[in-house]
């Protein structure tokens, strides 16, 4: 939970906001077929669901209002991937920071898997 004060007072946020925010703003760069998950059973890797891709994404809180983001991701046969992942660091760095208001310290995008379909 991130809690920071404004000029209206105190405002506190739960851990589903960020996860769902950076989930919608790393699925819509073109080229990121979903967000991923390692199963633990079997170790493989797999393709979560809308409803579930804040499984993809891990949040670490900092002493001041700051977040560190990781996220696991799919991505689509062909794409060129550092410039994928340039472009989801900008996208999910601006739409958290705009959204909420803390600061994004770092972005770590993790490709698991390229989908062949």
């Amino acid at each position: 939970m991130v809690k920071f004060q404004n000029s209206r007072g105190y405002i506190s946020l739960a851990p589903e906001v960020f996860t769902t925010l950076v989930g919608d703003a790393a699925t819509s760069c073109f080229g990121v077929k979903g967000m991923a998950m390692r199963s633990v059973s079997d170790g493989l890797v797999h393709l979560l669901k809308r409803e579930a891709m804040g499984k993809g994404v891990y949040i670490t809180y900092g002493d001041g209002p700051y977040i560190i983001i990781e996220l696991h991701i799919i991505v689509d046969q062909g794409v060129n991937i550092p410039v994928l992942c340039s472009s989801i660091i900008s996208e999910v760095r601006y739409k958290v920071t705009e959204a909420t208001g803390i600061d994004v310290k770092s972005v770590d995008v993790f490709v698991d898997s390229m989908s062949i379909d």
